[in-house]
């Protein structure tokens, strides 16, 4: 999902990844257990904090049922669950963090884009694997040049769960135009990498097809004060506003709004969290896009629901749980070939042997069929709209777009 860039070199560190294991720990049981770290960034305090604490419990999920099932014979997973608040800058810190840990393998997450943008290049530089379930600003796998045409992915390292800003920004165009019947528009955003690129990827697609986009404006996503941007609104005849932005500026938005027009405001899965409704009295028929099939609908996603209550996590897996299993779970897939392929035993060289098995991950997931393109984007581009009714989000229409 959602979307500043300063890029430390990681020099000496790369070489944490080429150390011996020969101080591997021993399992109870007399039999030699290595163990392996996966690392999780996400924001676990803060405004987004229940998407963060969903991502966190869910890589924990995906840990503990891989050990509980000995998926990876001689192999014991660990988590590492490192809070980024959110802040790209702390999310380049935790990147250092990571690369440190000689047993770390992988790394999920984070949730924002912005976030990840700081993290690519000392991960990459380490050979570190990263997926991420929720990060859908294109350019983190298609390169800055991408709108054009010259897609270059920028970084071996990293993959994703869920699908691009791109196609998410085009099926809410055309589900607003076409479903809902909404022909003119004011777009916002809140300036973020984020933001600002789902409501570019949204008004391209939406004046395709023959919408009117009838105002623009920018926010500041700390503020809670939109009245200013709520007049601007109403004089400008809109039928819907479409904002492209995160739940904790979008509530206050969407309930202003509705204090002095009665149009619905529609966002991506930025917005898709229990918490934009509980901190807006007048969220209902409130419009939200998030990539996937709601895992509720998913025979593939059962387990995952019933073993996520077992488990007593007190926090709701939110939008990204079954991503985040899936991408946790690549790792352990990836994990499991190269071992394999090494008569039982890590190589010294894991995680450039992790990287390369990546590429041929392959498995039915929570989410349904789990492969990565050669971006590292996620071949499931299945889409869903949301609307708030009663109180609650409720699925409207999933689709795979082209």
């Amino acid at each position: 999902m959602l979307i500043l860039t300063t890029v430390l070199t990681t020099g000496a560190l790369t070489l944490t990844a080429c150390g011996s294991r020969d101080d591997d720990t021993k399992s109870s049981g007399g039999g030699d257990t290595q163990t392996v770290v996966i690392g999780v960034d996400a924001p676990l305090t803060g405004d987004l904090s229940a998407l963060g604490l969903g991502i966190k419990n869910s890589a924990d999920l995906a840990v503990k049922t891989a050990n509980a099932d000995k998926t990876v014979p001689g192999i014991k997973f660990e988590l590492q669950a490192l809070d980024d608040q959110a802040q790209p800058s702390v999310g380049q810190q935790n990147a250092q963090k990571f690369i440190g840990n000689k047993d770390l393998l992988g790394v999920v997450g984070p949730l924002n884009s912005g976030v990840s943008q700081s993290m690519q290049k000392p991960l990459n530089d380490a050979n570190l694997t990263q997926v991420s379930p929720a990060n859908t600003g294109t350019e983190l796998t298609q390169g800055n040049n991408w709108k054009t045409g010259d897609k270059k992915r920028p970084f071996k390292t990293y993959f994703r769960t869920a699908t691009t800003d791109a196609i998410q920004g085009a099926f809410a165009a055309k589900y607003l135009f076409d479903n809902a019947k909404v022909k003119d528009v004011y777009l916002i955003d809140d300036q973020k990498p984020y933001g600002a690129g789902l409501a570019a990827s949204f008004k391209t697609t939406f004046t395709e097809l023959g919408g009117k986009i009838v105002g623009t404006d920018h926010i500041n996503p700390d503020d809670r004060d939109f009245n200013s941007v709520v007049t601007k609104v109403k004089r400008s005849g809109a039928k819907a506003v479409y904002y492209g932005g995160e739940y904790p500026a979008g509530a206050p938005l969407s309930q202003q709004l509705k204090d002095s027009v009665q149009i619905p405001l529609m966002g991506g899965d930025g917005m898709y969290s229990a918490d934009f409704i509980s901190l807006n009295k007048k969220a209902e028929g409130d419009i939200a896009t998030s990539v996937g099939k709601p895992v509720e609908e998913l025979d593939s996603a059962k387990k995952f629901i019933a073993d996520y209550k077992t488990a007593g996590y007190k926090d709701a897996y939110e939008a990204y749980g079954g991503g985040t299993y899936d991408a946790t779970w690549s790792v352990i897939e990836a994990v499991k070939a190269v071992v394999a392929d090494n008569d039982g035993k890590l190589p010294e060289d894991a995680r450039a042997k992790v990287l390369d098995a990546m590429s041929q991950v392959k498995f039915e997931g929570v989410t349904g069929p789990v492969s990565f393109d050669e971006y590292g984007d996620t071949t499931n581009t299945m889409m869903t709209a949301y609307q708030v009714t009663s109180g609650k989000w409720a699925s409207k229409l999933s689709e795979a777009v082209e």
